[in-house]
């Protein structure tokens, strides 16, 4: 494709494919616009058509014809283009100025074809250093030698480290120096390479947003789903619950809502980013493309560099719902539920937090030295004096243990038997908060536990007990468990972290 970037490009104008400006525009039934050769190699080799940019299937391989109307526009946008671009005239010329072909930087003129032609053919003036025409002439001739710069000073490492024959001989006679265009050439492939990586961290962006609106319309696919099947199930309840019908599906809508917008800032910062890159790509391309060498070297410390952004790997939608968040409201009017209802609601919002199961085993560096734990680190209960353990940062005062695994992002989910215990407590916990001293079971803390006080009452069904919401976090989490005092063999019975099934 034709390489045509300006600083102003219009995205409007670019092939999605190539990020050039467009080259015989063609326009797909979806559509999106992208060059013809481009969109023709994508469709090379397959029997399966579809648009690059929104994934839309064809039945058969469409009929490709130039969008004329974007190719003028395209050419007009060029055009423009050309026009701002700057002109040099030659310094020999008497009357009408012709537009200088080349600059000279032993005679520190710079010449038209016709007044460049002794520079090519007189031996003498052949030996002179050539390079395009320039405006500012007197930047490229050392300023204390009066020679060209011709010079690179690798040991200086300043934007004025080009330096003339002269000043090899003189301060830079000890130092690594290079011929410029031996620089140069290592500079334009850094830059090269730069291009390389910032087209690459372009499409990874455009991959992702793919990603994050093929999650929302999945999850939008699942809420329809789910909607339609509460319908169903209240439409068994008798009339007093009608009311509650209402309340699921509204905070269904919302939680659609949420996640669209969420998805809707997501999709915003990511297409800023890749505006970022795109401009860094363009600024990029024109340096790496010029023969102006000094103006090469000065620019590249500069746009080198990675640009700063955002690790986008881990940033997804959750495209399932969960409706574990209900489930409180639902309680209050469990005694006018069909039982099949709150079975089902169960079902659904234990499954939709399974997935998401780990395999925790309890670390010996953290446990209170009054815990007994089990060999294979699944089992904690309390004992009737303290072990014999190695002093540890990590080791808690109080009657508590830590998993080995901490989570810093995502979600984990795991299970725990506490059959036959009158206490108990489970949770998750910040990774800094202090070990050796009594703990206060609080989020403010840096805990979010549930726990047990009073023997017997347990709810007997797989219900959703509490949600910690609106809640942020800077550090890892960590499992938490405590078995409590084992009350003279009352609550001897061990806390048990059990397969997820």
């Amino acid at each position: 494709m034709a390489s045509s970037s300006g600083p102003e490009l219009n995205e409007e104008l670019q092939c999605s494919i190539c990020l050039e400006v467009f080259t015989d525009p063609v326009t797909t039934s979806c559509g999106h616009n992208f060059c013809r050769t481009c969109l023709s190699k994508c469709w090379t080799d397959t029997q399966t058509y579809f648009c690059p940019f929104c994934k839309e299937r064809f039945s058969r391989r469409p009929d490709l014809k130039i969008n004329s109307t974007l190719r003028e526009v395209v050419q007009h946008f060029k055009e423009k283009l050309n026009l701002g671009e700057s002109k040099v005239f030659c310094d020999i010329c008497n009357k009408r100025k012709q537009i200088a072909v080349k600059s000279c930087l032993m005679c520190q003129s710079s010449y038209c074809d016709d007044h460049l032609e002794p520079h090519l053919r007189v031996p003498r003036l052949k030996k002179h250093t050539l390079i395009n025409a320039v405006e500012n002439l007197e930047d490229y001739i050392c300023q204390k030698h009066e020679r060209p710069l011709e010079m690179f000073c690798r040991d200086d490492q300043t934007p004025w480290t080009c330096i003339c024959l002269s000043c090899t001989e003189g301060e830079h006679r000890t130092h690594n120096t290079v011929p410029i265009e031996e620089e140069s050439q290592e500079k334009k492939d850094q830059l090269v390479q730069r291009q390389t990586d910032i087209h690459q961290m372009i499409q990874d962006r455009m991959k992702k947003i793919q990603e994050i609106k093929h999650s929302v319309e999945l999850r939008k696919r699942n809420t329809e789903k789910e909607k339609s099947s509460s319908v169903e199930l209240f439409n068994d309840l008798i009339r007093s619950i009608e009311r509650c019908q209402s309340e699921l599906l509204k905070m269904m809508e919302e939680q659609q809502k949420e996640a669209e917008k969420q998805a809707e800032d997501l999709i915003k910062e990511l297409q800023q980013e890749i505006t970022e890159l795109k401009k860094r790509n363009t600024e990029l391309e024109q340096i790496s493309c010029t023969d102006d060498h000094l103006h090469l070297i000065q620019m590249c410390s500069s746009l080198s560099s990675r640009p700063h952004t955002k690790n986008w790997t881990e940033i997804r939608i959750d495209s399932d719902v969960n409706v574990n968040s209900l489930k409180r409201a639902l309680t209050q009017l469990k005694k006018t539920l069909h039982g099949k209802l709150n079975e089902k609601l169960s079902q659904t919002g234990l499954k939709s937090v399974q997935k998401f199961a780990v395999d925790v085993t309890l670390d010996p560096d953290t446990v209170n030295p009054s815990l007994i734990l089990s060999d294979d680190g699944k089992q904690v209960s309390h004992g009737d004096i303290n072990q014999d353990v190695p002093e540890n940062p990590k080791r808690f005062e109080s009657l508590c243990v830590l998993a080995k695994e901490g989570f810093s992002s995502g979600r984990f989910y795991f299970e725990v038997q506490v059959k036959g215990k009158t206490n108990w407590g489970l949770g998750v916990i910040r990774e800094s908060i202090n070990r050796k001293v009594k703990i206060t079971l609080t989020p403010e803390k840096g805990y979010w536990t549930v726990f047990l006080r009073k023997e017997n009452q347990y709810i007997d069904s797989r219900s959703h007990i509490y949600s910690f919401t609106g809640q942020t976090f800077t550090d890892k989490l960590y499992p938490f468990f405590s078995p409590y005092p084992n009350d003279k063999g009352k609550n001897s019975n061990p806390l048990i972290i059990t397969p997820v099934s």
